[in-house]
């Protein structure tokens, strides 16, 4: 069973920059999309972007496509989400999910979830 680790999170300052590993455990993410979420207290989790299983596809929340980059690297078998000009509403907990292909991952049809990573922006 595929095991999910987060990491890469922290305190920044607005305008800096972060970049999130998923670190798939017990298996390899060869056999899936996977996305990044992320919730802010009092809010729903909401869908972030997502990468196909070979790379050559990405989706990306529209208001966030161009600040947010995601890609992966099958030989260290981790997903990465590079974030840019990061302003304090970008501050919640960020989570990566593995799914069957991008359109579920949207959906949050996923099938495997971390345990997500704190990404804190202060102004």
């Amino acid at each position: 069973q595929v095991q999910l680790v987060e990491s890469g999170g922290g305190l920044v300052q607005a305008g800096g920059s972060l970049t999130l590993s998923c670190a798939a455990s017990g298996g390899t993410f060869s056999s899936y999309a996977v996305g990044w979420f992320r919730q802010a207290p009092g809010k729903e989790r909401e869908f972030v972007a997502a990468i196909s299983r070979s790379g050559g596809s990405t989706d990306y929340e529209d208001s966030l496509k161009g600040r947010f980059t995601i890609s992966r690297d099958g030989a260290k078998n981790t997903v990465y989400l590079q974030i840019n000009s990061l302003k304090p509403e970008d501050t919640a907990v960020y989570y990566c999910a593995g799914g069957p292909d991008l359109a579920r991952l949207r959906l949050r049809l996923s099938t495997y979830w971390g345990q997500g990573t704190q990404v804190t922006v202060s102004s």
